[in-house]
């Protein structure tokens, strides 16, 4: 559409960018449907996994769930799963530029919603096969946007801009996000300025999210910078399909929020205000160069590290298993009742003495992508390693060494080779290890073996 003129330089730069973690250098070649200057594209992507677990822990999408101890039948047996619920379809509409505003809009959809917990013979749980066969369609992205001379806007759900997401998510078969990976989309209202020259690209933005707490009068706030070095680039494939040629770049990101905590009675009359904030950086960086003309050869790095309180929800699945103190009974040898602190798990919690604190995360992953020479850039290796852990969970939660106990860190890494057969077909073998360390020093390992095959549209 540039080349006939449909679109202008500027528009085909912004429909790379909506479309590029899903189909990555595939994105010009979409289909597109255009009737006068209005124009939708179809894109996504066919899905398929087999798994192999040695423990009986993690579905499809492993997140940051615990890994269960050993000692136990769940952990001393194996689970094989096959799924097709990542598969992805999404659409891009772009109308007509007016007065130097471009708008356009993004719907992207999954099969990964919430579902009921699956289990046998209890009414709460769904079926298997339900949860396999019949998943859950779901939104990804849906947002609209205006891109003007002066700045851009950005209004519904999207990627968090905390970590400057999805540039630099790693190169993995596995659904994201994985243990330790900053991984989370939102509603927000989003404004952001983007410099560009031949040398450097300068990006700036500012967005109010989605509380983390519904019942809160006031939006979360990030911000964050990213600087492009244009003329330094490497062949980088976001998740499993967006393979593109990328510049050397640097991001940094904030988050502040306010939280408004119930106070721990049966029945609240107030609640106890506070303020946590997180920072991440996140870098890609081109070892050997590569380009759109010469793929083969190209190796790079990514990296990301992230430290702050209350800010959980940016990963996926993770709350370290701490809970909220019970209400204390009423008389003597009462029992004691479960506390509805009103916002989820994971983000604060009172501690013995009843003060209220964020729960502290600290995470870094990092990742290498190599391109084997002589072929074209079809066939590639890679591999990541995370961890992450907690400096105050242990502090705030002392006596929680139940059986699922508190998890006070999370090492993972994994090693992938990927090819393409054709250049709509692209598989990835991965080998995978977790190993979660509980607050009294157990660890408990999960090891897997997946297989992915991936139809891109």
């Amino acid at each position: 559409m540039r080349d006939k003129g449909v679109i202008s330089q500027a528009e085909y730069e912004s429909a790379m960018r909506d479309l590029a973690e899903t189909v990555g250098a595939r994105a010009s070649q979409e289909g597109t449907a255009v009737m006068g200057k209005w124009a939708t594209t179809l894109y996504g992507f066919i899905e398929a996994d087999s798994i192999w677990d040695s423990t009986r822990t993690l579905n499809d999408l492993p997140g940051n769930a615990a890994i269960v101890r050993p000692g136990q039948a769940n952990h001393d047996n194996s689970r094989f799963t096959f799924g097709a619920r990542n598969s992805r379809i999404g659409f891009r509409l772009k109308a007509p530029e007016v007065a130097s505003i471009r708008p356009s809009a993004q719907a992207e959809m999954d099969f990964l919603g919430t579902q009921l917990p699956i289990g046998n013979g209890q009414p709460y749980f769904g079926s298997e096969g339900a949860f396999f066969t019949n998943p859950t369609f779901r939104i990804r992205h849906m947002n609209l946007k205006l891109e003007t001379p002066v700045v851009d806007l950005l209004f519904g759900q999207y990627w968090q801009l905390f970590g400057w997401q999805p540039v630099y998510q790693p190169n993995t078969v596995e659904i994201q996000g994985v243990p330790g990976e900053v991984y989370s989309r939102t509603p927000q209202l989003r404004i952001s300025k983007t410099l560009k020259t031949e040398p450097v690209t300068f990006e700036i933005a500012v967005a109010a999210t989605r509380p983390v707490q519904r019942d809160n009068g006031f939006p979360d706030g990030q911000g964050g910078i990213r600087l492009a070095f244009n003329d330094w680039t490497a062949v980088q494939t976001v998740g499993a399909t967006g393979t593109q040629i990328s510049p050397m770049s640097f991001a940094a990101t904030g988050l502040l929020r306010r939280v408004n905590v119930n106070q721990v009675a049966a029945t609240p009359k107030a609640t106890n205000d506070f303020t946590v904030s997180a920072l991440a950086v996140d870098g890609f960086v081109p070892i050997v160069p590569g380009t759109k003309a010469r793929k083969e050869n190209s190796l790079a790095l990514n990296g990301e590290f992230a430290t702050g309180y209350g800010f959980a929800d940016m990963y996926t699945g993770l709350t370290g298993g701490i809970t909220f103190p019970a209400i204390p009974p009423t008389m003597a040898g009462g029992m004691s009742t479960p506390f509805n602190a009103d916002i989820d798990p994971g983000i604060v919690t009172y501690d013995p003495s009843g003060s209220l604190h964020g729960i502290q995360w600290t995470s870094y992953l990092i990742g290498a992508q190599y391109y084997l020479p002589g072929l074209n850039g079809d066939v590639w290796i890679s591999g990541n390693y995370s961890h992450i852990e907690s400096a105050n969970i242990e502090r705030l939660n002392p006596s929680a060494f139940a059986p699922t106990g508190l998890l006070k860190a999370y090492d993972w890494f994994d090693a992938l080779l990927f090819f393409k057969p054709t250049p709509a077909v692209q598989f990835g073998v991965e080998y995978a290890n977790y190993n979660s360390m509980y607050a009294e020093g157990t660890h408990a390992r999960n090891h897997r073996v997946q297989l992915s095959g991936f139809f891109i549209y």
